[in-house]
């Protein structure tokens, strides 16, 4: 899913696209992406975008005169821009809406067969304020503000990053990231943090979070981001299980829940101890290997066999 650094990114991109262009016509290929029935879609041709916003991770396009779409894309759901003439076409079967102006065409695609991204209709701030989780910005909160945040519910670490009420625009890979970046365990209840856990985990936020950003920006230059995703070569520990981390060579971790994963390094992290994956514990019971010793143990006598 798209997050932070990927959001801003599209809206800086789509900044020069858009703002002071007109819509002339939003068309959606999908019916189900469209959430709202008012205002109507037709109300939005031939008004001008005037600003661009995120809204944790989602992306605002406001028109003349207090309207707004409102993007979620979710796991699969993409942007992509078209100048106008231009011979790419993106494939039909992934566009689930376009917005076309005289300059080009933005089109919202999903991959996949599992539809989730959205868009919404939304008249006047009122109506747009629905949809703000209220979370704090992770960039801008103080180390008090973010440590009452965090301290504000009873969560894992994990947990309480991605949670929107509490942090605004983190998910699944840049919490990874952060949590390897300030050596602490996913699982790691906010009630026990100490006040230097905390000042870490803060330090680590505005640091992964500003780091990727400018690294992200650096890569698309004046072009428009074409290839979004979570899982990439470069990252520390999210989506690189049983690679060796980049810190101390010891092979990444993970735990497994529903259609998500945690990844982690037990060395840097959980000081050697593996965290319970609850689908292979419960099968495994008392052979879950605990530590990486015992992993290496374990792995050692699979081969012998």
């Amino acid at each position: 899913m798209p997050e932070l650094p990927d959001v801003t990114i599209y809206l800086e991109c789509l900044a020069p696209r858009l703002i002071g262009h007109v819509l002339e016509r939003v068309h959606v290929a999908k019916p189900f992406v469209l959430r709202t029935v008012d205002p109507p879609l037709a109300e939005f041709a031939g008004r001008r975008v005037v600003a661009l916003r995120r809204m944790g991770k989602r992306i605002v396009i406001e028109a003349e005169g207090e309207l707004f779409l409102v993007v979620h894309l979710m796991i699969a759901g993409r942007l992509r821009w078209r100048d106008a003439g231009a011979k790419a076409k993106v494939p039909p079967s992934l566009v689930l809406a376009t917005f076309e102006l005289s300059n080009g065409t933005l089109h919202l695609t999903e991959a996949g067969t599992k539809r989730r991204a959205s868009l919404h209709a939304v008249r006047g701030e009122p109506g747009l304020a629905a949809f703000e989780r209220g979370g704090v910005e992770p960039l801008d909160a103080a180390l008090d503000v973010f440590a009452a945040r965090l301290r504000s519910e009873n969560h894992t670490l994990k947990r309480a990053l991605t949670d929107p009420r509490l942090f605004s625009g983190i998910g699944n890979a840049y919490s990874d990231e952060i949590l390897h970046r300030a050596r602490l365990s996913p699982l790691t209840l906010t009630s026990r943090l100490t006040d230097d856990d905390v000042a870490r985990l803060h330090a680590a936020t505005g640091d992964v979070l500003t780091q990727w950003t400018a690294r992200l920006r650096a890569e698309v230059g004046t072009g428009f981001p074409e290839k979004v995703t979570a899982f990439r070569d470069d990252f520390a520990v999210h989506g690189r299980y049983r690679l060796p981390c980049p810190d101390c060579g010891t092979p990444v971790q993970r735990i497994r829940y529903a259609e998500n994963e945690t990844n982690y390094c037990a060395h840097c992290q959980t000081g050697d101890r593996l965290l319970a994956d609850r689908a292979m514990s419960r099968l495994l019971k008392q052979d879950w290997p605990r530590s990486l010793d015992d992993l290496e143990e374990h792995i050692a006598a699979r081969a012998a066999r």
